[in-house]
């Protein structure tokens, strides 16, 4: 009890102004939680998911809004030592959590083509469903604002396209159900420096096409992304703030298509001769 609450503590003070201000920030700038709410906290074991619930616990001790949480973990065909690993982190941290089983590995296991991408789609149902069941309107995910970074460039440079990871956005499949993103603002950085200090270890990779992680971890696209921003920082200390701000600074007229909610509009569209 005394180390998690020392842990607990490190949030709000050591951690104050890389983790705990930056959560309270994204949390009432993109109004997360509100009033009455039951939030599904989805916990996958590893160090964000981990973080994410310990300060919205925080939130709901010391926040001006009354909500209810439930942490969930769903174990998609862990291997026994790795969900034995989130169940041993769960109860030094004291975060009760409700697990429930799935076998999604198993299901993905054979498909050659994107798997992983299968995989997170079908984890992302599950875990509105349950949270149905608990009686949650919304779930929170621990994306932080590396991952947001990271998908901008990846868009980009592996999908053609221009797009970002909203702080919070509405199911299409799943009606009334929200889901949000609390460490929106919370740097990959100030998040390791914390489960460091506290010498804390958690689930880093853990399914069947990952066994060899460190190889095909630093073989992925998103690994090779993080790496570019991390080279262009050395240039320029600002290149991971500029990336994030793009994604508020868009110059519509300048877009020679975009599409919104489904509608394309082309450059040709807009495009009108002066008077």
């Amino acid at each position: 009890m005394e180390r998690c609450l020392q842990i607990e503590r490190s949030i709000i003070t050591t951690y104050r102004k890389g983790i705990w201000s930056r959560f309270v920030k994204a949390i009432k700038e993109y109004e997360l939680v509100q009033e009455g709410d039951r939030i599904a906290v989805c916990i996958s074991g590893g160090k964000d998911s981990m973080l994410l619930a310990k300060c919205m616990q925080e939130l709901q001790r010391h926040g001006e809004k009354n909500f209810e949480l439930r942490f969930i973990v769903m174990d998609p065909g862990y291997a026994p030592q790795n969900r034995e690993l989130i169940e041993s982190n769960a109860k030094l941290l004291e975060i009760p959590v409700h697990i429930f089983e799935t076998q999604i590995f198993d299901a993905v296991f054979e498909i050659q083509k994107n798997p992983c991408y299968l995989c997170a789609r079908m984890r992302r149902g599950y875990l509105y469903e349950e949270a149905q069941k608990l009686g949650c309107n919304k779930i929170a995910l621990g994306h932080h604002f590396d991952d947001v970074i990271e998908t901008i460039l990846m868009g980009i440079l592996y999908g053609a396209q221009m797009q970002s990871m909203p702080p919070k956005l509405w199911s299409t499949n799943h009606k009334g159900m929200q889901l949000i993103r609390p460490l929106y603002y919370v740097h990959e950085e100030d998040i390791i420096r914390w489960k460091n200090a506290a010498d804390l270890h958690f689930l880093r990779c853990a399914c069947k096409f990952t066994e060899n992680c460190e190889v095909n971890e630093e073989d992925s696209k998103r690994r090779r992304v993080k790496r570019l921003i991390a080279d262009l920082k050395k240039e320029n200390e600002n290149i991971d703030i500029n990336i994030f701000r793009s994604a508020y600074n868009v110059h519509v007229d300048t877009l020679i298509e975009y599409d919104s909610q489904g509608v394309r509009h082309s450059f040709l569209s807009r495009y009108r001769p002066k008077d």
